[in-house]
């Protein structure tokens, strides 16, 4: 891919400029503090790994609008189509009468999805509407009222996918009463897991079953939903063999599995999606993000006979495969294999990884480093305990946004630095960006007197 932008970081003024933080205060009279903010400024341009704001700053970008402009934020195909769509009609609503560019979303979906199986997708708007809905057909398909979920897990912010969501403070906060009928499980998370890795998939998979089995009953629950890579929560990869014995409980106990690739799926973590890493075969699959190339698209995916479970008018909604949606996602998706993004996407991890090991090895507060593909995170700790430092990944947040590398925190305890650039990215850009977060751990870890 040829960049539009000059793929370079500048830093012009300080960051957030005067006509961002201008800007910004116009912004706090007219929107909802609710709308918290990573880093105030107001962007201008955005194009392969580079951001550009109002003044002037060019910013590597480490986010990718959290895992959406994996092809860039301006690719071409996507671009044209999304022109080309817009000349021609804008919404119609799918229910209402039909377009191709949603079956042709759906067709893809169904062949790049884990499976050769009989398939059909779903589109609607956003990833928690998927999750939304893929409750919704695992319940019709089992006639059973019970959802699973894991520790640690993020699946949204509507009423249900929050009451998924395991982190209270910052989305579930004041929101309650919550949704019924969901209940939570521990994850395999190596890091954190009381008897250590080598025990984390055994010991997490002996509490499932025993929760599952005694305390709901397995012939109530109608759906287990996991992410194959937790996001939010941390970018925790369960433990290895955790997940594969998960499915095939479900798949014994006639229970819906479901797998949440929302932010880890359309070749973010070198696979198209995240479930493949360890041959993993979901029942169901929803996807957003990435799937639209900037634009709001997402999707669930699953076995014919699950699928159609649910009554005629069942599912939808007014703007579900927007048609400037669905060709965004058939332009997000050519991009990735013109361009060989999910081999790209490893080669990140390939690239990356070791560099963070590196870090790990020089800086005592890192407690460790993990991820696949181009999805990774970095765990911060007080030195010489598991113990999590949020202060101090606040901390190397703001220097790495002062100095031109945006970067997202996330975790359960506030206490990880996610990195997603863009498929699109350079080495040179990813090599300047993690010279950055180096500098910025050093200056952190000296103002909380760790070193």
């Amino acid at each position: 891919m040829v960049a539009l932008l000059e793929q370079k970081r500048v830093v012009k003024t300080a960051i957030p400029g005067p006509r961002s933080t201008e800007r910004h205060a116009q912004r706090l009279q007219q929107v909802p503090t609710g709308f918290g903010i990573n880093l105030p400024i107001f962007v201008d341009r955005a194009d392969g790994g580079i951001i550009v704001d109002v003044d002037g700053n060019q910013i590597i970008d480490l986010a990718s609008g959290i895992a959406v402009t994996s092809v860039g934020a301006s690719a071409p195909a996507v671009v044209k189509r999304v022109r080309e769509q817009a000349e021609a009609f804008t919404h119609t609503c799918f229910m209402v009468t039909e377009y191709q560019g949603f079956v042709d979303v759906a067709a893809r979906l169904n062949q790049l999805t884990p499976g050769d199986h009989d398939k059909r997708t779903a589109l609607f708007s956003t990833g928690a509407e998927a999750l939304e809905n893929a409750v919704k057909i695992a319940r019709s398909y089992t006639k059973r009222p019970a959802v699973v979920v894991f520790d640690h897990a993020y699946h949204g912010r509507t009423l249900m996918t929050m009451t998924m969501t395991a982190k209270q403070h910052g989305y579930k906060q004041g929101f309650g009463p919550f949704a019924p009928e969901v209940y939570r499980v521990p994850t395999a998370h190596p890091y954190r897991w009381p008897g250590g890795p080598d025990k984390a998939a055994d010991e997490a998979f002996a509490r499932f079953t025993d929760v599952v089995l005694h305390q709901v009953g397995a012939e109530n629950v109608a759906a287990v939903v996991a992410e194959p890579i937790l996001g939010e929560g941390g970018f925790i990869v369960p433990a290895p063999g955790f997940l594969p014995k998960v499915a095939e409980f479900c798949a014994a106990h006639g229970i819906v599995f479901v797998a949440d690739e929302v932010q880890a799926g359309i070749a973010r973590t070198g696979a198209w999606f995240a479930s493949e890493h360890e041959g993993i075969v979901p029942d169901l699959v929803c996807s957003a993000k990435a799937l639209g190339g900037g634009l709001p698209i997402a999707a669930v995916t699953g076995r014919a006979e699950i699928m159609n479970a649910a009554p005629a008018g069942g599912l939808g909604g007014t703007y579900a495969g927007n048609p400037i949606a669905c060709a965004a996602a058939l332009g997000a998706l050519e991009t990735i294999e013109a361009e060989g993004l999910v081999d790209r996407a490893r080669q990140i991890g390939e690239h990356v990884l070791p560099q963070l090991k590196d870090l790990a090895a020089a800086h005592p507060s890192i407690g460790d480093v993990r991820g696949r593909g181009a999805m990774l995170a970095v765990e911060f700790v007080r030195p010489g305990t598991d113990e999590p430092a949020p202060e101090v990944t606040a901390a190397i947040a703001r220097h790495c946004h002062a100095n031109g590398v945006l970067v997202l925190t996330c975790g359960t305890y506030g206490n990880v630095i996610r990195l997603l650039p863009p498929l699109v990215i350079g080495f040179d850009l990813l090599d300047d960006a993690l010279a950055v977060l180096g500098e910025a751990i050093t200056a952190a870890e000296a103002g909380a007197g760790a070193t």
